[in-house]
């Protein structure tokens, strides 16, 4: 037997927008996202104009009954995660998506750290309940335009993150931890803009990660970057963590 192991190095893997795309959910936040061309919209998952004008509540339960997201399948990118998860390499996801892509590619949910939430959950702001979105969907379909809680009337929203709302402090530190800890850091997909999720690449760098960036587009972190990949998400990230599942 060889005295020899082979190390395999923790890999965290920090996911935005651009994973998903090529399932065919739109980038929201990117330069041509629906946030910047329509002022409007980013009041549908904002928590102040969510919670005190039904209207908007109204609009937003509408906006999900159209969304590409709950009826998207993984893409080529996701199913690479979940092979590199699989070959034996420690893979830890933190993902500023709310689609739960990764998982249903295969990931193991306690493995994917879900930092803006989920879309595929409804929770009660008074008493914080959680159900399916699939739920609340269908009643809307039903004729409720904005449904409330079963148990105590409250008012419900998806268990994502809107602007004004704090991420979850538990879900944030162990992100931090991960970023601390992982010998590899791949952002891809994301325009490290959005803090605090941008600043995981910068920990990891700090505490001696090799940092890779896989986006379309510079980001701000490029200059700390072992590693920039301008390539499609779909081609390029397949090709980098099966070569890194070869060691």
């Amino acid at each position: 037997m060889s005295s020899e192991t082979t190390h395999r190095p923790l890999v965290a893997i920090l996911s935005g927008a651009g994973i998903s795309t090529d399932s065919g959910i739109p980038d929201y936040r990117g330069p041509q996202g629906l946030w910047r061309r329509d002022p409007e919209a980013e009041k549908l998952v904002t928590y102040e104009y969510y919670m005190t004008d039904p209207e908007i509540r109204r609009r937003s339960w509408q906006m999900r009954r159209d969304s590409e997201t709950l009826r998207a399948r993984p893409n080529g990118a996701h199913e690479a995660v979940t092979r590199l998860e699989r070959s034996g390499v420690p893979v830890r996801v933190i993902t500023q998506n709310v689609d739960g892509l990764h998982q249903i590619a295969g990931m193991p949910a306690r493995k994917v750290l879900e930092l803006h939430g989920t879309a595929r959950a409804v929770l009660c702001t008074h008493c914080e309940a959680r159900s399916g979105m699939e739920e609340a969907l269908e009643r809307v379909a039903a004729g409720e335009p904005d449904p409330t809680c079963g148990d105590c009337g409250g008012i419900l929203k998806s268990a994502t993150v809107m602007f004004g709302e704090s991420l979850d402090p538990e879900v944030l530190t162990e992100a931090v931890a991960v970023a601390q800890a992982c010998e590899i850091f791949i952002a891809v997909g994301t325009s490290l803009q959005v803090q605090p999720a941008a600043s995981l690449a910068g920990l990891a760098a700090e505490h001696g990660a090799r940092l890779i960036i896989v986006n379309a587009e510079p980001t701000p972190y490029d200059e700390l970057a072992d590693e920039v990949v301008r390539e499609p998400i779909s081609t390029a990230l397949p090709a980098l963590l099966d070569r890194i599942a070869a060691g």
